[in-house]
């Protein structure tokens, strides 16, 4: 086995210097993912639950290419770039943790990389 498992259900290491997400043993590190369509264009543009809810959905995805479900995750980030609309992300965040809520840490940044992305976020899990 590969000292390093990469998980890369979009085959973004054809076009990025980065891992989606990547396997230590049990441990999953989950890149900051911001919301973005197929070709990489933002979705929900200004509003920040929509993009919330595009960032869980693929980090759904990435869980079950690693054989693991939204339960084993540990930690989340929220890299966001403004308040107005944020507390309704949390009724995102209760629609995908319904067996307990992870450590979570938000942080107000000035600007994310990918222009018109209101939040990422990155995440740690452990598999069993």
């Amino acid at each position: 086995m590969p000292k390093l498992e990469i998980i890369d259900p979009w085959a973004f290491t054809e076009r990025y210097t980065f891992s989606p997400a990547v396997r230590k043993g049990n441990l999953l590190f989950i890149s900051g993912l911001t919301a973005t369509d197929n070709r990489g264009n933002i979705v929900g543009p200004g509003d920040i639950v929509a993009q919330t809810r595009n960032i869980f959905e693929k980090l759904e995805a990435l869980m079950a290419e690693a054989g693991g479900s939204m339960d084993d995750i540990v930690k989340t980030v929220d890299y966001i770039t403004t308040k107005q609309g944020y507390k309704g992300t949390a009724e995102v965040r209760r629609e995908y943790f319904k067996n307990g809520f992870p450590a979570a840490t938000g942080i107000v940044v000035k600007e994310l990389l990918r222009p018109d992305a209101l939040i990422e976020i990155d995440a740690i899990a452990v598999l069993d």
